[in-house]
């Protein structure tokens, strides 16, 4: 469940990367990968990482047994993988430089240089 989590932020991660945006707190990097992929990829892709998020929490936090046919979660988790790939793949610098102004938007003008 950590492994497969893991790989999702990572993909996620190397995303927000790709635009110059680097966030380490996971709620923070999910919020903002659904705010600016949110038009790209589908919502069930996001609620995957959200709920892959939560489940490790609870797996590793509070002992929680998490019910989950491992074959569904390795098979989740490849596709995550590949629309994420797909993603990087169409972030040609046109729609790079419309990330980063859709970022710049979220910031306060006094910290933006």
């Amino acid at each position: 469940m950590s492994a497969s989590y893991y790989a999702k932020y990572f993909a996620v991660y190397a995303l927000l990367a790709r635009i110059g945006a680097k966030c380490e707190i996971h709620d923070c990097t999910i919020a903002l990968f659904e705010h600016l992929f949110g038009d790209t990829v589908s919502a069930k892709l996001i609620q995957e990482l959200k709920h892959s998020k939560r489940d490790r929490v609870e797996m590793q936090y509070y002992a929680t047994v998490v019910k989950a046919d491992m074959r569904q979660v390795i098979a989740q988790t490849k596709n995550f993988l590949l629309e994420a790939e797909k993603v990087l793949d169409s972030l040609d610098t046109q729609s790079v430089l419309n990330l980063q102004n859709k970022l710049r938007r979220l910031t306060p003008a006094t910290r933006r240089h």
